[in-house]
């Protein structure tokens, strides 16, 4: 299949120190000119300045109807990418092809005229997209009508906030058929209702089979919307692949924590004279150390530790937290086995699974510990974000998300039972059926975990 979009040995310098003269008028021009021999006669020459690379060496195809994320820190080449694509800025090298209409949802305010009105600006930005009036005619009440803009169309934008710039932008670029959309921190700015209302229009151009090129610092948004996705560091690719596992790679990176920790020297592992942790990793239902998890199966956190001295009733212990910092839950050892008896001195390798359907999507941190609660509670050992993993969703209709699209709130998503009656016509209206008459049968936690 022949690349929609080709980027080509591209790349972007600037120049730091000095400030470029822009877009001069033939006054200024001309008197630039005239005063240039004066200059060199008082032997007056311009600071050097030093050259930032931008973007360097990026090569990258994407094909027909393909939703491509690019991630990356600040500063790493993401949005000086799209606007040479989108043809707002000139490359210093290479060069990018693209097949079809472009259309672009870049920083606030990009592709608009800030005297002129919404309405003029939803015709200007459709001429400069080479689409005709008639069909703009035609779709502007439901571009307008999706903005929720219908009171300020008539206003110059000037005086629009930086949320309504947002709403009519991406409106303008999501309703006029672009063979291929690109979109910079589409979720950065708005509320939170119109931020849904752009993921359900996003998973909609893509159900039409369009291209889009998609620029987050929202994880899980990349993973839900991208089959694929390109990591950029210092202007350079530094990975390409698989969303979930580019994405997991990055977090880690990031976070400086990987899904899995180790203390091969007893004198640097968390702990005391009582017990001390050597290692915590993440793992599936194989047994298998894994940095991403699908959000309907389960994921087991596994501790190994060493007891040191006899005598103590020990129980390993997780926090969960998600990338907020916001605390999801503790849970320790309550096994019958162990909850009472003291543990002989030895190694011990202790695993909580949590079941699918259970947690949201997203990245999680766990900390880690072992802490007695007889005679007193005490922490013995403890590492704080000692592993991490993400859980992915990728729109399974056998997930709790079942046909629901779009980002769904709440820190845990948990896929319950739910049981319904039919009442009869000959039922009174003002009969009110007990609860006692439904089925409250409890939810097999192993069922959950074996799924």
């Amino acid at each position: 299949m022949k690349p929609i979009v080709k980027v080509i040995d591209l790349g972007k310098c600037y120049r730091l120190g000095g400030l470029d003269a822009g877009y001069l008028t033939f006054r200024e021009m001309f008197g630039s000119v005239l005063a240039a021999p004066i200059k060199r006669m008082r032997g007056k020459r311009r600071a050097p300045s030093e050259k930032l690379w931008a973007l360097k060496h990026v090569e990258f195809d994407v094909l027909p109807g393909e939703v491509l994320g690019l991630i990356g820190h600040n500063g790493a080449g993401k949005s000086t990418l799209l606007k040479i694509m989108s043809r707002v800025t000139v490359p210093t090298m290479g060069r990018t092809e693209v097949y079809g209409r472009l259309g672009s949802l870049l920083e606030v305010g990009t592709g608009f005229h800030p005297d002129l009105t919404g309405r003029e600006n939803i015709f200007l930005n459709g001429a400069f997209l080479n689409i005709k009036r008639a069909e703009i005619l035609r779709r502007f009440d439901e571009i307008v009508g999706f903005s929720g803009l219908e009171k300020f169309i008539d206003t110059p934008v000037k005086w629009y906030s930086s949320g309504m710039y947002l709403r009519l932008a991406f409106s303008v670029a999501a309703h006029l058929d672009t063979e291929v959309l690109v979109m910079d921190e589409v979720l950065a700015v708005g509320d939170v209702g119109f931020q849904q209302k752009c993921l359900d229009k996003v998973h909609e151009i893509r159900n039409q089979g369009r291209t889009i090129l998609f620029v987050s610092h929202n994880m899980a948004a990349v993973t839900r919307l991208c089959q694929r996705v390109i990591l950029l560091d210092q202007g350079r690719i530094t990975k390409a692949g698989p969303a979930h596992q580019v994405v997991n790679e990055y977090l880690g990176a990031s976070l400086q924590v990987q899904s899995v920790c180790e203390w091969p020297d007893p004198l640097t592992a968390p702990g005391s004279a009582a017990a001390r942790l050597r290692r915590v990793r993440v793992v599936n239902r194989e047994k298998q150390t894994t940095g991403s998890v699908d959000i309907r199966h389960s994921v087991g956190i596994e501790l190994t530790y060493e007891v040191l001295q006899p005598g103590l009733v020990l129980a390993p212990k997780i926090d969960l937290l998600n990338e907020d910092g916001t605390h999801l839950f503790a849970t320790y050892d309550l096994a019958a086995d162990w909850r009472y008896n003291a543990r002989a001195m030895g190694w011990y390798e202790s695993t909580v699974w949590l079941p699918g359907d259970f947690l949201s999507e997203g990245n999680l941190l766990v900390h880690a510990s072992i802490v007695s609660h007889t005679p007193a509670t005490a922490t013995h050992a403890h590492a704080p974000n000692a592993v991490t993993f993400q859980v992915v969703d990728n729109q399974h209709k056998d997930s709790a998300r079942g046909d629901a699209v779009g980002p769904l709130p709440g820190l845990l998503r948990p896929l319950l039972n739910w049981t319904t009656t039919r009442r009869g016509q000959e039922m009174s209206p003002s009969r009110v059926e007990t609860s006692d008459s439904f089925d409250h049968s409890p939810i097999n936690s192993a069922e959950m975990i074996d799924k």
